[in-house]
């Protein structure tokens, strides 16, 4: 694991789009197109927010997030709903957006033809990970019902993820593919978060899941 520590929130977000938009632009002269991961959630919105004026040749780059509420994209708490907003926008509007989300009452009839779209378009050139104060990254959670799966080494793209406290079934990217990731980034604020990553240093993937992906990022943290 590499630490970057910033002054403020906003130098991280600028640098840290600068960083992502420079990678992407590396693997876009390497081959015909670069796939990039993105957390949904607060954290990566001015993140976004700088990226999507990135002098990129967007319509190579493929969006995949890292995560989904099994939800319509209209819906309020779709993550993609956020990604429209704040990264496909601008020269990012471009980019070929890649959904977890399909029509269906439950994730598990749908998510083999999800997986079938996705395969292609990994390994990732650029993923770009938040984590929450229980130490799950994506939607892979401590007590989530399917994270001895997502945590496999041979676990398939997407898991599932049902958990206590939370309103909405979830569909993840595996801690096998997130980790497969040729350029990966974690980006956290604030002590508390600080003090989470600390601890996940020294603990299973089981009890902190953030841990099955340290050993292959670079962690971007500032104060609040």
């Amino acid at each position: 694991m590499t630490l970057i520590e910033y002054a403020d929130s906003e130098m991280m977000a600028i640098d840290l789009a600068n960083s992502v938009a420079g990678e992407l632009g590396e693997a876009l002269r390497a081959q015909d197109r670069a796939t990039l991961i993105v957390p949904g959630g607060s954290t990566p919105g001015p993140v976004f927010d700088d990226l999507c004026a990135a002098d990129l040749d967007w319509s190579r780059v493929d969006v995949i997030l890292s995560d989904e509420r099994w939800v319509p994209e209209d819906h309020p708490h779709s993550n993609a709903r956020l990604l429209r907003e704040r990264l496909l926008v601008d020269r990012a509007a471009a980019a070929t957006f890649l959904p977890l989300y399909a029509p269906g009452d439950d994730p598990e009839a749908v998510l083999a033809d999800v997986e079938a779209m996705l395969e292609p378009h990994f390994p990732a050139s650029v993923g770009l990970l938040g984590m929450g104060t229980d130490g799950h990254v994506a939607s892979l959670f401590p007590r989530g019902d399917n994270l001895r799966l997502g945590l496999h080494g041979e676990a398939p793209i997407l898991v599932s993820m049902r958990a206590e406290g939370l309103e909405h079934t979830r569909v993840s990217l595996s801690a096998r593919v997130l980790r497969g990731t040729l350029s990966l980034h974690l980006v956290i604020i604030g002590d508390e978060k600080r003090a989470v990553l600390e601890r996940a240093r020294d603990l299973p993937p089981e009890e902190a899941p953030v841990a099955a992906i340290l050993d292959d990022a670079t962690v971007h943290w500032a104060p609040e």
